[in-house]
């Protein structure tokens, strides 16, 4: 693909490379270090004058440092004369806080959003958006890609009972997608109503739907401490289901969340490689990974050579 360059951060390597591979072409050379007073320096290792650049960085792992770097990357690319610069960020930094919920909260991924176009951001790749109006905080392109392909195909694969199954959202906000999902599998859904005594902390779960003597599939886009989706897996085996499956796309895992895992009733957690998961597969058992690298470099070919990427939104690239 000529006029093309891809560069990683720091925070994914494998994915990026993955992507580059599907590709057929070799990351970008890049440079980052610290300095001894934690200040990020970013070297970009080769010329990118007139080229059409794409810089992956998932908002994971040192997520501060990590949203940093990648301004600096951007800015670094722009100033360079790259011809355009595209920010791949498979899991967006700071997307719960998209609403101000209360007196004097911080709208924050509005303001990662201003902070990526001061850069020089052009477009934006992404992948389920913890709330799709994200899109509207920023002036330039955005592309909200989708896990559901892949979901979908996994769940055909890797559930014999998948056509006798119901699928599940943990919360409320999750509806759309579960009944996108029931639809296209032609089964049944689900919802669990949660009422939370503070943030991090749910009081009662009410389970609006039937799950006796199915499959139960919870599907959200992200799961952090793993509360939620545990008390959510005890919930539907006392409401009478045989098997707890949870799929999610960002699989977040901070705090005591491998240790619920490994103490719930999952069959698996089926998550997608938009965080690295390697060190938290070493610990549980039951974590299984649906690479979507093929998604994003589908997304990047696409865009780069002027096409549609709605195509992606029903399909799985080969």
């Amino acid at each position: 693909m000529p006029n093309i360059k891809i560069f990683s951060g720091s925070s994914h390597q494998d994915l990026s490379q993955k992507i580059a591979d599907r590709l057929g072409l070799e990351l970008g050379k890049v440079g980052t270090k610290k300095f001894s007073n934690q200040e990020t320096c970013v070297e970009i290792g080769e010329s990118v004058r007139g080229e059409d650049v794409y810089i992956v960085q998932s908002g994971c792992g040192e997520i501060n440092d990590n949203l940093m770097e990648l301004l600096i990357m951007i800015s670094a690319c722009k100033i360079a004369s790259a011809s355009r610069v595209a920010a791949v960020i498979p899991c967006f930094p700071y997307a719960r806080q998209d609403k101000k919920d209360k007196s004097r909260a911080p709208i924050s991924a509005k303001l990662v959003a201003n902070m990526l176009s001061v850069a020089g951001a052009d477009h934006i790749i992404t992948m389920d958006l913890h709330a799709s109006q994200i899109q509207g905080f920023f002036d330039i392109p955005v592309d909200n890609l989708y896990a559901e392909p892949a979901v979908l195909k996994w769940i055909r694969e890797n559930i014999s009972e998948w056509r006798d199954c119901t699928i599940v959202s943990p919360d409320a906000g999750g509806a759309k997608r579960v009944t996108s999902i029931a639809d296209q599998l032609n089964v049944d859904f689900a919802l669990i109503h949660k009422e939370r005594k503070k943030a991090s902390e749910v009081d009662r779960m009410v389970l609006v739907g039937d799950v006796k003597d199915r499959v139960a599939i919870l599907v959200d886009d992200m799961a952090d401490t793993c509360g939620t989706i545990c008390h959510a897996a005890d919930k539907l085996l006392s409401a009478g289901a045989t098997r707890v499956y949870a799929i999610l796309t960002h699989g977040i895992f901070s705090g005591p969340a491998i240790s619920r895992i490994n103490n719930a009733c999952f069959e698996a957690i089926v998550v997608t490689n938009t965080i690295p998961q390697e060190d938290n597969m070493k610990h549980c058992s039951k974590i299984q990974v649906i690479d979507i690298s093929m998604i994003l470099a589908e997304a990047i070919r696409r865009t780069h050579n002027g096409e549609s990427v709605s195509y992606l939104f029903s399909h799985v690239p080969l």
